[in-house]
């Protein structure tokens, strides 16, 4: 279970809401929400998941995170090799296979 706290969950979070808000999955964005808050995420964030690109409340981290998890949700998924390269130099190699992990599954969880 260790390995899967690899990934700081100020950064899961926006990850797999904005996978969620992409599906429209308004359920998971609720329980997004509550999850995120009872474990100290700002408010702020997790109410502007869905307009990301214009809020200032994202670092540029968390930005990325962001654009990764909207990429992957595409079919087919558009995710650029220089978006990779940032986040697995910012990251580190296994929160970044974590940060996939998770929006898979958030995609496979909500298309269902």
């Amino acid at each position: 279970m260790g390995r899967w706290r690899k990934l700081d969950p100020q950064l899961k979070a926006p990850a797999v809401m904005t996978s969620a808000a992409i599906v429209g999955c308004n359920w998971c964005m609720d329980f997004g929400y509550w999850e995120s808050l009872r474990h100290g995420m700002d408010p702020r964030k997790l109410r502007d998941v869905r307009v990301w690109r214009e809020s200032e409340a994202y670092t540029p981290l968390e930005r990325d995170v962001m654009a990764y998890a909207e990429a992957m949700r595409l079919t087919p998924p558009e995710v650029g090799d220089e978006l990779v390269e940032r986040l697995r130099t910012t990251l580190g190699e296994a929160p970044l296979v974590v940060l996939t992990t998770m929006v898979a599954v958030e995609n496979m969880r909500s298309s269902n």
